[in-house]
């Protein structure tokens, strides 16, 4: 499909160059590289796109390389790039560089805009690995701990990375037994009005304790979202949340503003409002008390499918929010066309004084699309001073409250006046 060598033509080429480099003393590098995310293209335009979208790939990866380079395709999205007679780790890093921009911009596959990323691994011979398959898994280590680390960008390898792949693996295991264990919880962090100091909702976040340990969200999801088991994981939250919600009401409390986050996978599934909708009749949560925060990559790969979901889901009464705002590339693009009731400013934007201007612009845009802004990571009462003064609506944060488990925040929520959750 994308006329690339295939794995065979690379072993038996590796294998070539290793030998010459031995000669020469010099080095080899492998970088093997795929597509983040790929697999929700396949899902929501189809296979035809996806072979589309790798042939573009690979002619711009073929373009950053140097006659005697070999990129070959060894299945699905991943690419390895075979570099002979290098240097050192700096021409290496020049390369990946390129790579990495050349897979960002965007592409037109089937009439349709799609805005990618990939992430790289490399290894390095004779440091690395002295023979073709050592190579290759130790560049493919290294691309998992890129991805880690959170994508669309290059590592070299690291003998300590074999420990860290050994428990990625493990994680992965555990994850997929996770639901029938019951080894799921949801903490609760409230969102607080900042000129009331009312509570305007609580965001739920998901925790893993297996065998009385905690693994941190940041370690969990990416490989959730990678292998697919973020649909099962996000729809549990979805309905576990919403049915604390109706256990907090049937106890006494005042009716609570319930957010949940979305995944990509569960947003592009074009059953998924449909899904919401069942869901929410399921439990008898009232739509306008459930916020679903999707982020900016959401609209990566075909927005106009994304929008025409959202607007679908606003039609039934679900509010909706951005997440992140400001980290990713889209906001300004689509925020006017998105149907959103809130967006949260990303965590690092509050922080310093310095960026006045940056939240002031957002909060006066916020404004003329009568959206409400929600400021996340407020740890300092400095810091909700600071938002308060420029008009930010709503904060949460460890000021106002750190994510707890049902019971404590039943007894936060008791303790604290709460708004009227119809028509917020």
């Amino acid at each position: 499909m994308t006329d690339l060598p295939n794995r065979s033509l690379l072993l038996d080429r590796l294998s070539q160059a290793l030998a010459q480099a031995e000669r020469d003393s010099t080095q080899v590098a492998v970088l093997f590289t795929d597509l983040d995310r790929f697999k929700i293209v396949n899902d929501t335009l189809g296979h035809p796109a996806g072979d589309e979208l790798l042939r573009q790939v690979a002619q711009r990866l073929r373009s950053a390389l140097r006659e005697g380079d070999t990129l070959a395709r060894l299945s699905g999205d991943e690419f390895v790039i075979l570099l002979p007679r290098i240097s050192g780790a700096r021409d290496v890093a020049r390369v990946a560089a390129k790579a990495l921009g050349m897979v960002t911009a965007p592409f037109t596959v089937l009439g349709h805009e799609l805005h990618i990323s990939s992430t790289i691994g490399v290894s390095l011979f004779p440091k690395d690995g002295a023979d073709p398959e050592t190579l290759l898994k130790h560049a493919d280590t290294a691309l998992y701990q890129a991805k880690d680390r959170g994508r669309n960008r290059y590592q070299f390898f690291d003998a300590r990375m074999n420990a860290h792949a050994q428990k990625r693996r493990l994680l992965e295991n555990g994850l997929r037994r996770a639901i029938e264990r019951e080894e799921f919880v949801l903490h609760y962090q409230p969102q607080i009005d900042l000129q009331t100091d009312a509570v305007t909702g609580v965001e739920a976040l998901i925790r893993w304790h297996p065998e009385q340990r905690m693994v941190r969200p940041r370690e969990f999801i990416p490989i959730a979202e990678e292998t697919g088991l973020i649909t099962e994981i996000g729809e549990w939250v979805l309905r576990t949340a919403c049915r604390q919600a109706m256990e907090w009401e049937a106890a006494g409390l005042p009716p609570v503003r319930m957010a949940v986050n979305l995944s990509i996978r569960q947003l592009r599934r074009g059953d998924f409002p449909a899904r919401v909708r069942a869901l929410v009749g399921e439990t008898g949560l009232p739509p306008q008390r459930l916020d679903l925060e999707i982020t900016e990559s959401s609209l990566m790969v075909d927005p106009e499918q994304i929008i025409k979901t959202l607007h679908e889901l606003r039609g039934t009464g679900i509010q909706l929010a951005m997440d992140d705002f400001g980290a990713g590339y889209s906001s300004l693009a689509y925020l006017k066309r998105l149907p959103l009731d809130r967006i949260k400013i990303d965590r690092d934007i509050p922080e310093d004084p310095d960026d006045v201007a940056i939240v002031q612009a957002i909060l006066a845009m916020a404004r003329q699309l009568k959206i409400r802004v929600v400021a996340e990571g407020v740890e300092t009462t400095a810091q909700a001073r600071f938002l308060r003064n420029h008009g930010c609506q709503e904060a949460q944060g460890y000021a106002f409250g750190r994510p707890l488990p049902a019971e404590a925040c039943a007894d936060f929520l008791a303790k604290t006046p709460l708004y009227a959750v119809a028509g917020r």
